[in-house]
């Protein structure tokens, strides 16, 4: 019974990192669709939402299944209770690329920001797609080290999020009320899907090393 058991925590494990592959494609897509204005990208995103919103539900099943039945505890019961937690930052993440998919589809042909920011959203874009890479290799690893780098990547999306609202909000902008809702709204995207992995992070980061860092997502 209790290889069975491990097994299950095995397999936990590695549809997490399923789940957080299918939300690195998506955030990859979703970012060239908002640049490029690439609809085709965008609707390939919406469609495929469906795909981790039905992952995430078999796994939260999985987790429930083993903790009704084998009633785990210690680190056993940490990892299945995480596992839960895990599965809806990941499912969030995926909202997060739908969103920013829908503000390109919404938009087309036209780009979704002025011209003025879109160099802001291109770095956005690369390091939400840089996060979710290292996030993928975080759960299939533990390798706190790429937590850490998580963290600081979101800094830098942080920093970019708040030079957005200076531009919108600054005597020179001359954007429409469209373009300040639109460049608003995306930019928190960005910004919401880099904090649900910096709040995945702490958690593997818990589950290895026994260390909480407190949430602030």
């Amino acid at each position: 019974m209790r290889e069975v058991f491990q097994q299950e925590l095995r397999e936990v494990q590695e549809r997490l990192v399923e789940i957080a592959d299918l939300v690195a494609v998506s955030i990859d897509k979703a970012t060239r669709a908002f640049n490029e204005s690439n609809v085709s990208l965008a609707e390939e995103v919406i469609a495929d939402d469906d795909l981790i919103d039905q992952r995430a539900l078999a796994l939260d099943e999985l987790a429930i299944t083993i903790l009704a039945r084998q009633q785990p505890v210690a680190r056993d019961l940490r990892i299945v209770v995480s596992a839960l937690r895990i599965s809806a930052s990941l499912e969030r993440m995926g909202d997060m690329s739908t969103h920013i998919s829908q503000l390109a589809r919404y938009r087309f042909p036209d780009k979704v920001v002025p011209k003025s920011l879109r160099p802001t959203f291109a770095e956005m874009g690369r390091l939400d797609v840089e996060i979710a890479r290292k996030l993928t290799e975080l759960l299939r690893t533990e390798d706190v080290e790429l937590a850490e780098e998580i963290r600081n990547e979101d800094d830098k999306i942080d920093a970019l999020h708040l030079s957005v609202f200076d531009k919108v909000l600054g005597e020179t902008w001359k954007g429409e009320t469209v373009d300040t809702v639109d460049a608003t709204l995306a930019s928190r995207y960005h910004e919401r899907f880099a904090d649900h992995a910096v709040s995945i992070a702490k958690k593997v980061q818990y589950l290895a090393t026994g260390d909480w860092v407190p949430e602030t997502v």
